[in-house]
């Protein structure tokens, strides 16, 4: 920790010590079609995080979060919340390590997520409304079992994790203007933010929330945490409905402006990274590029780099994103 700022750049290189071992750089790509299509000169540089393992950027979190753990405490287990992701990151990296994992999900969760989780040797728990009541399930777990709680963003080594994808990318394109990355929690924000302040310190960054799920939005402008509540929205994994200790005074901090994307246009966001980067990219993971899109004029003739944080889009989603 310093001055405050949740996580130091020696966390940073350790976690990428970690996460080299075990996973390879995951592209950083442009497509001449999608610069076209967003205009106004901007370069678009598209981080592949759906390349991954879990075919989303958590995996990374995961990984260095158990890794962290003591040997007593790999052999309790442990335990967390997720709307999907985040859940097959821990339990992709419990299986690796050995380590036994029990992921809480909400009911109606995402149910190509959960037979994912599953397929991983996790045990799954379907229970509450919505991420936060299955928060809450998962710390009565670690009161009744003893097992270590692995919080989506109040976690130094999920941060650290998160972080390696922007040290990664300053390997792969020094020559990065600004950032415009998806908040659910804000991992991968405060993680990028961590690095430039190191290696680039006048890149800017640039936060997106669904407008379905807008707590945090609300608060950065705010300038101070209010509830918003949570609608429907494809983007399942930024659907959170709370601001975090872990994230929220560095995104308070650091974020150039923070702004919200609508439903259609997620759906217009994963039509395009489909046609023009022929990849598959979920809600949370086109939201970076739908924020961009907003915010192109701004960015003029600048490079920028967006995540495809994840491709686990369910089927009966897909369908009804392509008919438009």
């Amino acid at each position: 920790m310093t001055g405050g700022w949740p996580l130091a750049f020696e966390d940073v290189l350790a976690a990428r010590r970690v996460v080299a071992a075990v996973l390879p750089p995951t592209p950083l790509r442009s497509y001449a079609l999608l610069d076209e299509a967003v205009g106004h000169g901007v370069r678009v540089l598209v981080k592949h995080e759906n390349h991954q393992p879990t075919n989303a950027f958590k995996a990374r979190n995961g990984l260095v979060a158990l890794s962290r753990l003591s040997a007593e405490e790999r052999g309790r287990g442990v335990v967390t919340a997720t709307r999907g992701n985040h859940g097959q990151g821990v339990a992709w990296a419990g299986q690796r390590l050995g380590v036994r994992s029990t992921i809480c999900v909400p009911l109606g969760n995402n149910p190509e997520k959960n037979a994912a989780i599953r397929a991983f040797g996790a045990e799954l728990v379907e229970r509450g409304e919505t991420y936060d009541d299955a928060v809450e399930v998962a710390r009565e777990l670690v009161a009744r079992r003893g097992m270590t709680f692995i919080h989506s963003t109040n976690d130094l080594g999920v941060l650290a994790g998160a972080a390696t994808i922007a040290l990664e990318v300053f390997d792969q394109e020094p020559g990065v203007d600004a950032f415009v990355i998806a908040v659910g929690g804000g991992s991968q924000a405060v993680g990028a933010m961590t690095v430039a302040r190191e290696l680039a310190p006048e890149t800017r960054f640039y936060g997106v929330q669904a407008a379905a799920a807008s707590t945090i939005h609300d608060s950065w402008h705010a300038g101070e945490r209010v509830r918003s509540g949570i609608r429907p929205t494809l983007a399942d994994g930024l659907a959170t409905g709370d601001v975090y200790d872990g994230t929220f005074g560095a995104l308070s901090e650091g974020l150039t402006d923070f702004i919200t994307v609508g439903e259609e246009e997620l759906a217009a966001a994963i039509r395009l990274l489909l046609a023009t980067t022929h990849n598959l990219a979920e809600g949370a993971g086109a939201a970076g590029l739908a924020g961009l899109r907003k915010l192109a004029p701004r960015l003029a003739g600048r490079t920028v780099v967006i995540y495809l944080t994840g491709g686990n889009i369910d089927a009966a989603s897909l369908r009804l994103v392509l008919a438009g």
